[in-house]
């Protein structure tokens, strides 16, 4: 089970009430700042984006290749530790706007772990340092450390210490 905060709302969907929850001016600053992460050739500008923009946690090393998409509203509630690699394409979410509710979880991903490229990860997931997604997973729930899982939604194809 993911850990997530549920919010209920009345009348429509979530997402027609998202700027009760996030400012616009929040919104359109973090949209801009993530699109020039997107397309940014280097690591070091992006690590600065995501940590002094953003207000992300991101360890040292860490490098996000081209097109990652974090979280437009609530990037501040993700964290990654040192020596990771977020692939191509991956988006990482800390929300969710449904039709009855919102709703928000941290994500933390640990030292030394590989995302594959375009992976999703949902909102209130862990995973753990030293883990490897899949490329193309839906990262649905927690990944033990030293993991490999994959899929959509992802399965453990390898439990650390197996060969």
């Amino acid at each position: 089970m993911r850990n997530v905060e549920r919010y209920p709302v009345q009348g429509p969907n979530a997402l027609w009430q998202v700027y009760r929850t996030v400012s616009r001016v929040k919104a359109v600053r973090n949209f801009i700042f993530i699109q020039i992460s997107r397309y940014c050739p280097s690591l070091p500008v992006k690590n600065w984006i995501y940590r002094h923009v953003l207000g992300m946690k991101v360890g040292q090393h860490t490098a996000f290749a081209l097109m990652v998409m974090v979280d437009v509203f609530f990037p501040e509630r993700i964290r990654i530790g040192d020596n990771s690699i977020i692939g191509y394409n991956t988006t990482i979410l800390t929300h969710e706007y449904l039709i009855r509710e919102y709703r928000l979880g941290d994500v933390h991903i640990g030292s030394g772990v590989m995302i594959g490229a375009n992976t999703t990860i949902l909102p209130g997931v862990t995973i753990g340092d030293g883990a490897v997604v899949s490329v193309g997973s839906v990262v649905n729930k927690d990944v033990a450390p030293g993991d490999f899982v994959g899929g959509n939604p992802i399965q453990v194809i390898r439990k650390m210490g197996e060969k």
